[in-house]
């Protein structure tokens, strides 16, 4: 009896000391080593490019706000820009809001509105009055949230059809954004997963450079 409660008392600890702290520590190790940006949350000097954030609130002198720069998806655009002085959002959409504006933590997720609701027609004409008056035909993915409420990416004509809003407001020409746009344009992962994509945050990081 004894000698069967040693033996498991023993392995317990050993798989615990193998698989808690050697396993996990190597596995750190390893991604620190190889791949030490994606270790660290794919991290730039204005976030992170793996989560999808608010550039709607973006300064862009005489012109409306966020029109200076590429948006993503609108999983950001909730009821309220800052949850604290309950100012509106760009859209005055009364329902998802998953990121939430100014630093006010949300959670992600989906709408979960069916084709049917009432509410989703709603935010649906809100959002394509919003990209309407920057100058904008919205594509369906600038005007529908994404499944995971953090979408970082769009898809390559998502980006081509802002170019008007960002050249009026930068002064930037329709060839040069365009030639940014195909420049940022990333493949299918391995060549073959899924369709090309655009990274939002990327994608802006370098249109400020050329600004």
């Amino acid at each position: 009896m004894l000698v069967y409660l040693r033996r498991s008392v023993i392995l317990v600890i050993i798989v615990t000391v193998f698989f808690g702290f050697v396993y996990a520590f190597a596995g750190t190790g390893v991604a620190q080593l190889l791949f030490k940006h994606q270790a660290d949350g794919s991290i730039t000097a204005n976030g992170s490019t793996l989560i999808g954030q608010n550039w709607s609130d973006t300064k862009c002198p005489g012109n409306p706000l966020g029109s200076c720069v590429f948006q993503g998806r609108p999983d950001d655009l909730g009821p309220y820009a800052d949850t604290n002085t309950k100012t509106p959002s760009p859209v005055g959409h009364p329902g998802d809001d998953p990121l939430v504006a100014n630093g006010a933590a949300g959670g992600s997720g989906a709408t979960n509105l069916g084709p049917r609701s009432a509410e989703l027609l709603a935010y649906t004409k809100m959002l394509v009055a919003y990209w309407k008056a920057r100058g904008v035909n919205p594509t369906p993915d600038l005007v529908t949230t994404s499944g995971s409420g953090i979408d970082p990416d769009i898809s390559q004509e998502d980006a081509l059809v802002q170019i008007p809003m960002v050249s009026k407001a930068t002064g930037l020409s329709d060839s040069v954004l365009t030639h940014l746009i195909k420049q940022e344009t990333q493949g299918a992962e391995l060549g073959f997963l899924g369709t090309s994509y655009i990274d939002v945050l990327q994608l802006n990081e370098a249109l400020a450079k050329l600004k």
